[in-house]
């Protein structure tokens, strides 16, 4: 697997993202950690708008969801 092609689990540095078993079972599946620096309010800021954005305007807007699918298929229309 390419450098590009590596998956990265990205999170903040909430102990279940940093325990070792964790951490072990990621890298056994071949997944690059990252956690956000300490203190930096600014750090995730862009990832908690789109999450943010995506919540108001997919799931509350478009659901009540039936399935996955259909949550998977409002994402996919929303991200295009």
């Amino acid at each position: 697997m390419t450098t590009a092609e590596r998956q990265i689990h990205h999170s903040d540095r909430g102990s279940q993202y940093l325990s070792i078993r964790y951490t072990e079972r990621l890298a056994e599946a071949g997944i690059d950690t990252s956690v956000g620096s300490v203190g930096d309010r600014y750090d995730n800021t862009l990832a908690e708008n789109i999450i943010g954005l995506f919540k108001t305007e997919v799931i509350k807007f478009l659901g009540p969801w039936k399935s996955v699918g259909q949550v998977e298929w409002g994402t996919l229309k929303w991200v295009d």
